[in-house]
């Protein structure tokens, strides 16, 4: 039971049992629960120094209830058992440091290189504990950046069409007349159109089907300050593609800036500065294209657990099941 996440509710409806019943039995007498050396601060903290390794990755999760651990796990595992290095309650920089430093220094000046993502607690905890590592910002989370200006910017202009909508529909009741919305080549009015163009602007265009190509020619043709920030998020997406070396992509940033810069778009001048702040950490991907992949996926796992336990309603028992899984 302790190496398959499977709780002892789909167990025992399996064998015609009391799950409850079976539960209660396994923690208190057939499992070594008891006898866990970890199980005095479990709640707050486990940790298990002998996984560490050169690459690590650190990100958050949600248990219960948005109760938030910080999880530090180690890639070479590939997400199976000796994955889990720390599970450390909260995000707080101060309660990661604390914990970590209990690894010896030893082990801990052996990690060349971490994964995370821009929150900056994790950097100092990074920074303090794994002096020798090189941190390496989580591609994904600067190109989401990007797309989210471009979201924000598509939200802006539909609250717009819908103002504009709403003024027209007060107008035409004003005079008695019944309003009838513009219809679109597509069949989609411009509001319509603002709201279902959210899924094309996320993708590469190369990825669109027929409907969206129409849809994005309707959307571009309408709002240029769209197209633009639409190819704006795209060229940021190839550097990270097509970059081999660290001074290569440092020169292609810096034309990406320039680009921003020339651009009247607010948001993604936001997103210039984001990166300006963590250029190094961003910069160090491109020295093994590492990225956080492993610690998103070892999250999904851990949420398929606590979904297969029916939640999380006794936090120690349930990361001693994922200790003995992951640990």
């Amino acid at each position: 039971m302790d190496n398959n996440p499977i709780s002892c509710f789909q167990l025992g409806k399996y064998f015609h049992l009391d799950g409850k019943q079976l539960q209660e039995q396994y923690k208190h007498h057939i499992s070594n629960y008891r006898h866990w050396d970890q199980q005095e601060h479990a709640a707050e903290w486990i940790l298990y120094p002998q996984n560490i390794g050169r690459h690590l990755s650190i990100d958050e999760t949600s248990l219960s209830n948005d109760e938030l651990y910080t999880i530090v796990t180690n890639k070479a595992a590939k997400g199976q058992k000796g994955a889990l290095v720390a599970m450390i309650r909260g995000t707080q920089a101060e309660n990661i440091i604390e914990v970590l430093k209990k690894i010896p220094e030893r082990l801990r000046n052996q990690v060349e290189e971490v994964t995370l993502d821009m929150a900056p607690s994790m950097n100092l905890a990074v920074e303090r504990c794994f002096r020798k590592a090189h941190r390496v910002t989580d591609r994904f989370h600067v190109q989401r950046l990007a797309c989210d200006a471009v979201q924000e910017l598509r939200i802006q202009y539909r609250w717009e069409a819908l103002d504009e909508e709403n003024e027209a529909i007060k107008t035409a009741k004003g005079k008695g007349e019944t309003f009838v919305p513009g219809i679109l080549e597509n069949g989609d009015t411009l509001k319509q159109l603002l709201a279902r163009s959210r899924y094309l602007l996320f993708k590469h265009k190369d990825r669109w089907t027929s409907s969206q190509k129409l849809r994005a020619s309707l959307l571009f043709e309408r709002f240029p300050r769209l197209r633009e920030a639409y190819y704006l998020s795209l060229k940021l997406g190839i550097i990270y593609r097509t970059c081999r070396t660290k001074e290569e992509a440092f020169k292609k940033l810096a034309l990406w800036f320039n680009e921003v810069e020339a651009s009247s778009i607010s948001s993604f001048k936001t997103v210039v500065r984001t990166v300006e702040t963590h250029y190094l950490s961003i910069l160090n991907f491109f020295n093994n294209r590492s990225a956080n992949a492993s610690a998103e996926s070892f999250n999904a796992k851990l949420k398929s657990f606590r979904s297969s336990s029916r939640g999380v309603r006794d936090i120690p028992f349930f990361l001693f099941r994922l200790a003995n899984i992951y640990a």
